[in-house]
């Protein structure tokens, strides 16, 4: 596919077969984020892939944050399901990659060096669409917790992390849903 048909074909993949995606894959896949733009060029960009020990440890944290969704009164049943749920969630990704900016300079260099690493993770799941992987960017309180940062060995006062790459072969694409261009652009005099 050339590169516009790739803009367009690209889908969040939440459901992966079970096939593991190579180191060798990944680099291939990874080093184009490394191209995105940047303003003063930082390259604020850090891509930390989760070994087996790593994902189970945090597969274990989000099923406790899964469960603690739970309504009161929750009974044990409910709330045991719910951990459950979640973990199995968690380890049914084939590949996880967390992606984190460095947080350095003033304001305004850590919005612009945020901003890049969002395009390279745009050009990230680009590459990985057109080389046969899919990926889902996720985020929420694991991604925020001090317990992460730790385990990821990422400073929790210099860098952010941005979110997880859930990464694999997908299983099932889902269909395109996009609103027409007219109703979301407008142009000024």
């Amino acid at each position: 596919m050339d590169v516009l048909d790739v803009l367009k074909a690209r889908r969040t993949i939440f459901k992966f077969n079970s096939r593991p995606v190579s180191g060798e894959m990944l680099k291939r896949i990874f080093e184009f984020g490394v191209w995105a733009p940047n303003h003063h060029v930082t390259e604020p960009w850090r891509f930390i892939v989760l070994g087996e020990r790593t994902k189970e440890t945090l597969g274990r944290r989000y099923a406790e944050i899964q469960e603690a969704k739970a309504k009161d009164p929750a009974d044990a049943e409910s709330r045991k399901k719910l951990r459950q749920a979640g973990y199995d969630k968690f380890m049914s990704k084939p590949t996880i990659v967390a992606v984190s900016c460095v947080q350095e300079g003033d304001e305004q260099q850590r919005r612009e060096d945020y901003a890049a690493v969002c395009c390279a993770m745009q050009n990230v799941q680009l590459a990985a669409w057109e080389l046969g992987v899919g990926m889902q960017w996720s985020t929420g309180p694991i991604t925020m917790q001090k317990e992460t940062y730790e385990l990821l060995g990422a400073d929790q006062d210099r860098e952010y992390i941005i979110g997880f790459f859930y990464t694999g072969y997908p299983s099932e694409i889902p269909k395109p849903r996009r609103k027409p261009l007219e109703d979301v652009m407008r142009w000024t005099a």
